[in-house]
């Protein structure tokens, strides 16, 4: 059956037009429907209104034409990607069939003709916004095809279109691509989906719904498991997942054969074609491929993954379910720079939204799961051992946002952000601060075991450092310190470090910008005064 497959998609290459070929029909269309308003006899106004989006048009498939035949002839330059062009041209002539029939019909002719064929104003409203969509095609396809604006210019786009072209409403053309494209062309994909992500919050939905998470996802897994141990990371990998897609492709192929339209959207097929005819030879290639195109390819989906994931439960909850975490896990494991970073900010992002869902925090974190677990071993690691502050203060706010998932003997986690307390760099320590009182705040139920292993691990010393700093570390370290009193006032260290006198004289700066402060320090002050003496009580300040 590969073979019949293979053999067909061969022929049906061999019989598909040159791309030039391919846009001279619509061009010669254009052409006519101008020659057809010329001669109308009725409607003229709603003739010409036709020709005038038609000639937009007709000088944007010239500029692409242009396009593709300097691409063909430039020396070492990328290929056209045909697919996507192809696709738009052949809706585009569709389309301006649409307007040359219906111009054509204007012309006077029997009047048994003019009985029969009749024309109305909402048959131009209607081929208007079908040219309208066309257009918005052509100006979004050579956007992206030309990275410098020359030809989106050409034919009166200009500037690169961050948002999906008119003809993806029920036909994505960008899954097409995240199939058996080359990997230059899926960077390109990828980093497209990112800008969209990161500047359209309609966009990020709309790749949700077409559920663009698993091609990405199984993108950035290709070749990142290869040496490792199938029981370290679970029963369940990424090569799992990529199996279950192969045999789903097959189905899939065969209800395409025997007519039966597959029940899946367009996204999800990308991953499906490692089960196509051409998935072996396909692999070959990628195997084979640059190492630097490669790791691009990887920097560019994590980054698209980090972009949908901002902000958003829903894509966050789709990467959990694609076992993303563990590649991305991996990935901050074996990988540096951009990779390792992008990889550590989706891993933030999904932190989170779990934060703010209770349904994701208790999927996708459970104690037990070989992910959770994985992404926390990671965090902890460069919290600990990664003296980059670009990269330590992802992992801190990581862990902090996970604060309500740690049982109490999981103290672990505990040590390494009090470590980061006495950090040199201040916005590193802030952090820390901010992660700790996630910890000891309470709404966090297991508050009083934290706080007791807060001061354990000696965090009180390095909070009073804290107040000494700038505002922002005053103004965390403060808070904490009252977590500390509220939760375990009748700790020796509490006392041993004065923390009594350094809330009784607490930057009164920091509590007027803060006023919310005031009652906190107040409930402090007077809890710690059952266990520690010295205090004044005229010196407390209560609220009315």
């Amino acid at each position: 059956m590969a073979a019949v497959a293979s053999s067909e998609q061969q022929q049906q290459h061999h019989q598909e037009k040159r791309i030039e070929d391919e846009l001279s029909y619509p061009i010669m269309v254009a052409e006519r429907v101008r020659a057809a308003a010329d001669e109308a006899d009725s409607f003229k106004t709603e003739c010409s209104d036709v020709w005038k989006q038609v000639d937009r048009l007709l000088q944007m498939l010239r500029s692409l034409v242009r396009f593709a035949t300097s691409a063909a002839s430039s020396p070492g330059g990328l290929p056209l990607y045909e697919r996507p062009v192809r696709r738009v041209a052949s809706e585009a002539s569709k389309n301006l069939d649409r307007a040359l029939s219906l111009v054509r019909k204007c012309k006077r002719r029997s009047i048994l003709r003019r009985v029969v064929t009749i024309v109305s104003a909402a048959d131009f409203r209607k081929v208007l916004s079908y040219l309208e969509a066309s257009i918005g095609d052509m100006r979004w396809l050579l956007s992206i095809l030309d990275a410098d604006g020359s030809a989106a210019a050409a034919g009166g786009g200009g500037g690169i279109v961050l948002s999906l072209p008119p003809i993806a409403s029920n036909d994505p053309i960008l899954s097409w691509v995240l199939a058996d494209s080359p990997m230059k062309v899926q960077i390109r994909v990828a980093q497209l989906v990112a800008r969209m992500a990161e500047h359209d919050p309609v966009a990020q939905e709309d790749f949700a719904r077409e559920n663009a998470i698993r091609p990405l996802v199984t993108l950035l897994s290709f070749d990142t498991f290869v040496d490792d141990p199938m029981g370290q990371l679970g029963r369940q990998s990424i090569h799992s997942i990529v199996q279950i897609n192969r045999e789903f492709g097959k189905k899939t192929a065969m209800m395409g054969r025997s007519g039966n339209r597959p029940l899946t959207n367009s996204f999800s097929s990308f991953s499906h074609s490692e089960g196509s005819s051409r998935g072996g030879n396909h692999r070959k290639d990628r195997e084979n491929e640059d190492p630097a195109v490669k790791l691009q390819l990887k920097v560019s989906c994590a980054e698209a993954l980090w972009m949908l994931a901002r902000g958003s439960v829903t894509n966050s909850r789709k990467i959990t379910e694609t076992k993303g975490m563990l590649c991305l896990a991996k990935l901050v494991e074996k990988e540096q720079g951009e990779l390792q970073y992008n990889c550590l900010m989706t891993i933030m992002e999904i932190t989170a939204a779990a934060e703010s869902n209770a349904d994701l925090r208790r999927a996708a974190f459970k104690t037990n799961s070989p992910a959770a677990k994985a992404v926390v071993e990671q965090l902890l690691r460069i919290i600990k051992e990664v003296d980059n502050p670009s990269l330590r203060i992802p992992a801190i706010k990581s862990i902090g946002s996970l604060a309500r998932t740690f049982p109490a003997r999981e103290t672990r986690v505990i040590g390494p952000l009090v470590a980061q307390l006495s950090h040199k760099n201040t916005d590193v320590a802030a952090e820390a601060a901010i992660a700790l009182n996630k910890f000891a705040c309470p709404d966090n139920f297991l508050h009083v075991e934290h706080s007791k292993a807060i001061i354990e691990f000696n965090g009180v010393p390095a909070l009073m450092r804290l107040l000494r700093a700038n505002e922002i570390t005053q103004l965390h370290g403060l808070i904490l310190l009252c977590y500390l009193a509220l939760h375990a006032g009748n700790s020796e260290s509490l006392e041993q470090a004065r923390v009594l006198t350094a809330l009784e004289g607490a930057d009164r700066a920091v509590i007027a910008q803060h006023p919310e402060l005031r009652e906190l320090v107040s409930r402090a002050l007077i809890h710690l005064s059952l266990y520690h003496a010295g205090m004044n009580s005229q010196r407390i300040t209560y609220l009315p």
